[in-house]
């Protein structure tokens, strides 16, 4: 048994079962994925894959369980080779941060100028995207934190803690029609055309599901990814926009207005992610404190180096 095909578990979980993204994973060829799975069921006397013909569908029972330990095994040895680097630039190095585009924008500008207040010899990283390619970036390695929605608690290897709850709300130009209709239903805001962000990002489902539950189709003309998009076609005179709360600002986004829309749509939570049994530099664990007050550095290791059980690990304790 060898490192090497524990990686190829652990990717082939990752990848769906997809050889050949494993393959592309590892920088190896699909063969040899092939050879070392049978080499290593050959090895423990199991097998690891439920198959059908040539296709991984699955793993068995034993396979699950060896998944497992692989995690362990690897996260082990990943915290091996960051030892000396972690205890010898304990203040000094690179936080690299994995979040999307309103968060980077709106969210993280006061959490960043204070953990620059406290460690000025890191330099830092924004690396921005869906929620699904930052949840990818922090199990790839790329980056220390992930932030984004739902996506970080789904995922096991994923210690997730909350940041922040927020709600959508109307965008509106000045003297529209709906200023004069408060509180807005969801029947009225059906009747005019609708600019929002896209499948996938910023809570847009929750929006589909509240048209959905009241047999509204509503007329999305344009979808975006982010909030600054929505502002502008909003400007423009495209429709009425659905976007965060926390991406308007009354000083900058003058000739525009935001309608409180709470009792329309359930509310959002934005989530921390750090990499579950992963050593961290101190200032690491720090930027999370800062994100959300309420936590302690030695809870978030805690719950770190702890293995999830069940759903009840997730602790709910925001920081509005």
């Amino acid at each position: 048994m060898n490192f090497q095909q524990l990686k190829i578990i652990r990717e082939s979980a990752r990848c769906n079962y997809n050889l050949t993204e494993v393959s592309n994973m590892l920088f190896t060829s699909q063969s040899g994925v092939s050879r070392h799975i049978r080499e290593l069921e050959d090895e423990l006397g199991v097998e690891i894959f439920i198959r059908r013909g040539k296709r991984l569908l699955g793993l068995t029972e034993p396979g699950k369980e060896l998944l497992s330990v692989a995690e362990r095994i690897l996260n082990e040895a990943q915290n091996i080779r960051r030892l000396a680097d972690i205890f010898s630039k304990e203040d000094a190095g690179v936080l690299t941060i994995a979040t999307t585009h309103t968060q980077a924008r709106y969210s993280l500008p006061r959490v960043i100028k204070a953990f620059r207040s406290v460690y000025p010899a890191v330099r830092l990283e924004l690396h921005q995207g869906s929620p699904q390619e930052v949840l990818a970036m922090l199990l790839s390695g790329q980056a220390d934190v992930a932030i984004a929605s739902e996506k970080l608690i789904n995922d096991p290897s994923v210690a997730s803690f909350p940041y922040y709850r927020w709600h959508h709300a109307i965008l509106v130009p000045d003297g529209h029609p709906l200023l004069d209709q408060q509180p807005v239903t969801l029947q009225q805001l059906a009747e005019y055309s609708l600019v929002t962000y896209r499948q996938g990002i910023t809570g847009r489902s929750r929006i589909d599901s509240a048209f959905e539950q009241h047999g509204l189709n509503p007329d999305i003309v344009l979808s975006a990814q982010d909030s600054d998009v929505i502002k502008t076609y909003v400007e423009l005179g495209l429709g009425v926009g659905i976007l965060a709360d926390k991406a308007f600002d009354a000083d900058r986004d003058r000739g525009l207005q935001l309608i409180n829309a709470e009792h329309l749509f359930e509310a959002n939570t934005v989530w921390l992610g750090l990499k579950r049994s992963q050593l961290q530099r101190n200032y690491v664990w720090r930027f999370i404190e800062l994100c959300n007050q309420s936590l302690s550095i030695n809870e978030i290791k805690e719950k770190v180096f702890k293995q999830p059980q069940n759903d009840s690990d997730v602790v709910i304790d925001y920081q509005i």
